[in-house]
């Protein structure tokens, strides 16, 4: 699904974020991408969605090379991740519902089915019962469950979350896991980046990143928990 070969990754002025990234990721894993702050984690997972392109080396997702995407290629490929960041990123001029149905909106999803598929999503992360109240009045493990609701409600192939249980005590952040794990049990590819291992119920894979470079002995080590 997602193939990194030789990829660096430079911003102006600056050191390698990222140096000699080699890896394959297959479709319906769960991955964890874990290091230290400043060990490239973000950068990663920015490469993977397209956020960011590499300065060397290719990245291939689906059989496209992600280096050599046009921009307006970019809004179609972008429907296939759902992207879960630590800070939520959510509209607090917007309840809850309204939060979630804007993919669907950008996409031209009909109002009927949007607002099916919206439930859902929320029925999925347990906030169905909120829908109409403002995001503010969340508790921080609630507004990252709606962050969840909102990238998974258009059905990505693939589910990017970085560090999304940072800021959540362990009760909330046990929770947070537990939905990861549940999508890559029907099929999506799950990839979290995150300090430390969590103790996962399921197989995963792991990379390990320090100073921009797979530091896994192998570089890319399946692991059970």
């Amino acid at each position: 699904m997602i193939k990194f070969d030789k990829v660096f990754k430079k911003y102006p002025n600056e050191m390698d974020v990222l140096q000699d990234i080699n890896l394959e990721i297959s479709s319906g894993e769960l991955v964890f991408v874990t290091g230290p702050s400043g060990a490239g984690k973000s950068t990663l997972l920015k490469l993977m969605s397209a956020v960011e392109k590499p300065t060397n080396g290719s990245i291939i997702f689906e059989n496209t090379n992600l280096s050599e995407l046009r921009n307006k290629d970019m809004p179609f490929l972008r429907r296939k991740f759902g992207m879960i960041f630590q800070d939520h990123k959510l509209l607090y001029d917007r309840n809850c519902f309204e939060n979630v149905v804007l993919p669907l909106e950008i996409n031209d999803i009909s109002p009927t089915d949007s607002a099916r598929r919206v439930r859902a999503a929320l029925n999925k992360v347990g906030l169905l019962s909120k829908e109409k109240v403002n995001p503010i009045t969340l508790s921080g493990g609630e507004q990252q469950r709606l962050a969840i609701a909102r990238a998974i409600v258009s059905r990505p192939s693939i589910l990017i979350a970085d560090e999304p249980t940072g800021n959540l005590d362990k009760g909330y952040a046990d929770e947070i896991m537990n939905i990861f794990y549940s999508f890559q049990q029907v099929g999506v590819t799950v990839i979290v980046s995150c300090h430390e291992l969590p103790q996962s119920p399921i197989k995963f894979k792991q990379i390990h990143l320090i100073k921009g470079q797979i530091s896994n002995s192998d570089k890319y080590v399946p692991l059970l928990s």
